[in-house]
């Protein structure tokens, strides 16, 4: 598992419409490699509009349609939960998400 990988993950909530979500790893490389038990993730919805903290992704990251990863909304899910493997960033996209996450966390 790397930072920057995007994986389908069953979420099974009454809080969220879809049984699968797709996920992007943002934690950093350490902290994956680490025997932690979670890693950091943002969710990728097919909704998104002309949000700082959304970055575009589509079919070139592995995904079936243009979607979004929604910096605002990030989650902790268990390692063991991440094996549906989708695809991946490349490096232009990653620092993207850096830049959203930058202005997400105001940091």
């Amino acid at each position: 598992m790397k930072r920057g990988e995007l994986y389908q993950v069953y979420r099974g909530s009454r809080h969220d419409p879809k049984y699968y979500r797709v996920f992007l790893v943002v934690s950093r490389q350490e902290l994956i490699d680490n025997a932690f038990s979670g890693v950091i993730c943002a969710p990728v919805y097919s909704k998104h509009g002309e949000v700082d903290t959304q970055v575009e992704v589509g079919v070139g990251e592995g995904l079936k349609h243009d979607s979004a990863v929604y910096c605002d909304d990030l989650i902790s899910i268990p390692k063991p939960q991440l094996t549906n493997y989708v695809g991946s960033l490349s490096d232009a996209k990653i620092a993207e998400v850096n830049a959203a996450l930058r202005i997400a966390l105001a940091v």
